[in-house]
């Protein structure tokens, strides 16, 4: 049986992996604020730590499958919690748990991204470059100055650079680490940002050639696939499931 550990596992879109992964009989280690196997509040060094503990305890330093999926929206206050919960709270889990990721037979993980990392020009601002150097107090500082929409923006622009930035190493290591990048997906995350007047007016603001938003369970087949024996070839990728939003927007970038 294979093991997982999928943070964010509550509600949306991890809890619809968790869903979709346990019918297939995969065991779930869940990492959450609450209805999770491990308690874990992912915007804190000590909540990271205690969650990166307790994972390897409860699969015994063998670690099959690995997704991280807790974020918090762009309509979160202050911006730095934002940088913590959705690129630190990411990162760390990914680094903590990759020694036990080695140990499977055919590991795979995935990090849960955006297709709204692209939507400004973020390659060198001085908060992403502050997150990819693993400066939280640095990031803090520059993104609260900013706002918690650029917070969003930016904290899943420099996670899919992370993860790119380690296929190299985990592919000769073997462990496979691929990113999925969702449109507007409804979840209890989107509720929130739609309630913002702010971040609300945005969303709305958004074609989608497919014609509607996204279903938690649509991600959540989409990450099996990735997470599965037929994308054994699949590593390093940034994989787009938002209805052609992004397509729309940069035709002639991919």
């Amino acid at each position: 049986m294979n093991v997982c550990a999928v943070t964010g596992s509550a509600s949306g879109i991890g809890a619809a992996i968790r869903k979709r992964l346990e019918a297939e009989g995969t065991r779930i280690i869940g990492v959450d604020v609450r209805d999770a196997e491990v308690l874990a509040d992912l915007a804190s060094h000590e909540g990271r730590a205690r969650a990166v503990s307790e994972v390897l305890e409860r699969c015994g330093g063998c670690l099959d499958q690995l997704v991280v999926c807790a974020g918090i929206g762009a309509h979160s206050r202050p911006p730095s919690r934002v940088a913590a919960v959705n690129y630190f709270g990411a990162v760390d889990l990914l680094d903590g748990l990759f020694p036990a990721l080695r140990q499977a037979a055919t590991p795979a993980a995935i990090a849960m991204c955006s297709n709204s990392a692209q939507m400004a020009p973020l390659d060198e601002h001085p908060y992403v470059l502050a997150l990819l150097a693993h400066d939280e107090a640095g990031a803090a500082r520059t993104i609260d100055a900013e706002s918690s929409i650029l917070a969003y923006l930016g904290s899943k622009h420099a996670l899919a650079r992370a993860v790119r930035r380690r296929a190299s190493s985990w592919g000769r290591a073997g462990v496979r680490l691929n990113a999925i990048a969702p449109g507007p997906v409804r979840t209890p995350l989107l509720e929130g940002d739609l309630d913002d007047p702010v971040t609300g007016a945005a969303i709305r603001k958004l074609s989608i050639p497919l014609g509607r938003m996204g279903e938690p369970d649509e991600v959540a087949e989409l990450a099996a696939f990735l997470l599965g024996p037929k994308a054994s070839w699949i590593h390093g990728g940034v994989y787009y499931i938002d209805g052609g939003n992004d397509a729309e927007i940069r035709p002639d970038r991919f």
